[in-house]
C-alpha cells in the first residue's frame, strides 16, 4: 500500500473504501492504519513503516520456526512478546499517555511506544502473519486482544507487554477502569471487528483534539471514522453537532438530510436524526 506523500489522500480514501465495503470482515488493518497515519504526516512516505510491519511478521516467524515445539504446542503469546516487545523495543506510553503521537501508527513505529489500541493493531497484523486468529475484544477503556490457538485462547494485554491477563486480573482491570464494584459481563469478552477496532483509534485522537479546544481537526479526524463507516448515525450525529457548533449550520443540516434520504440506519436512528434536524432548522431561522 505504498503511497508518496502527495498521493496520501487518495491513498487513505481507497484505505477508507475498503474498510466501509468490508464491514465486519477482517481488513489489512496495520495497512489502513498507515494509510491513516500518512494523512497527518504529509511528504513521509510510508514505505519504511511497510518494510517494517513485515520485519515484524518475520521475526515472529523466525521465533517460531526456530523453537523447539511444534505449532500446536507453542506459546503464540510468548512468541509475540518476544517479537514485539524484546525484539523491537515495543511498549505502552505510560509516561505521555495522551500525546497524539501514540495513536498515529507511524509515529507509534518511530517511537516504540503507543496507546494500546494502535500497540494492539501490531500485535494482530503480527499474529496475522504467522496464521494465526487475533483479534480485539470490546473491553471498557483498555483495549485487550484475544488470541485463538487451536482450543488454547488467550487474552493478552499489548500495553503492557503482551502480558496474559486471567478473569482474576481483568476484574480487577474492570475496576479501575469503570467503578470499584464492577463485574465482567459477557459482552466485555465480545470480540470487535477490524473497523471497530480503527474507529477506536480514530476516535481517541478526535476526543483529544476536542478536549484541546481544536473542533475543526476534530471534525477532521470525525470524517474519516465517517467514511469508514458510512451508515453510522452516531458519527453522522455528532459530525453535525460539531459543524453546528463550529457555525456551519447549513452543512450540518445538509449531512442530516442526506443520511435520512438516503435510508441508512434503523427508523428509530432515523427518528432520532429527524429530531436534531428539526432543532438545527429551529436554530438557522
Amino acid at each position: 500500500m505504498s503511497a508518496p506523500g502527495a498521493d496520501a489522500a487518495a491513498h487513505a480514501s481507497a484505505a477508507f473504501r475498503s474498510v466501509a465495503e468490508a464491514g465486519d470482515a477482517p481488513v489489512d488493518i496495520a495497512g489502513v492504519a498507515l494509510a491513516i497515519a500518512a494523512l497527518d504526516r504529509p511528504g513521509v512516505p510510508v514505505d519504511r513503516y511497510e518494510e517494517h510491519l513485515e520485519t515484524l511478521g518475520e521475526t515472529a516467524q523466525q521465533l517460531l520456526t526456530g523453537g523447539t515445539q511444534g505449532d500446536d504446542d507453542v506459546d503464540g503469546g510468548e512468541i509475540l512478546r518476544e517479537a514485539l516487545e524484546e525484539a523491537h523495543g515495543y511498549l505502552g506510553d505510560d509516561r505521555t499517555y495522551d500525546d497524539l503521537q501514540n495513536a498515529n501508527l507511524m509515529r507509534v513505529i518511530d517511537r516504540k511506544r503507543g496507546l494500546p489500541v494502535a500497540l494492539g493493531i501490531l500485535w494482530i497484523h503480527t499474529a496475522r502473519r504467522l496464521g494465526w486468529s487475533a483479534c480485539g475484544l470490546a473491553f471498557p477503556g483498555h483495549f485487550l486482544i484475544r488470541l485463538d490457538q487451536g482450543t488454547a485462547r488467550r487474552v493478552l494485554d499489548p500495553f503492557h507487554g503482551g502480558v496474559e491477563r486471567d478473569t482474576g486480573e481483568l476484574r480487577a482491570l474492570l475496576r479501575r477502569m469503570t467503578s470499584a464494584d464492577a463485574e465482567l459481563k459477557p459482552e466485555h469478552w465480545a470480540e470487535v471487528s477490524d473497523r471497530q477496532i480503527l474507529l477506536r483509534l480514530q476516535n481517541n485522537i478526535k476526543l483529544r483534539l476536542i478536549q484541546q479546544g481544536d473542533a475543526e481537526r476534530g471534525l477532521e479526524v470525525l470524517e474519516r471514522m465517517v467514511a469508514m463507516a458510512p451508515a453510522d448515525p452516531g458519527l453522522i450525529r455528532e459530525a453535525a453537532m460539531i459543524e453546528a457548533h463550529l457555525g456551519r449550520l447549513r452543512e450540518a443540516i445538509r449531512r442530516l438530510e442526506h443520511f435520512i434520504e438516503a435510508g441508512n440506519g434503523t427508523n428509530a436512528a432515523r427518528h432520532a436524526l429527524a429530531q436534531t434536524l428539526q432543532s438545527l432548522r429551529r436554530q438557522l431561522n
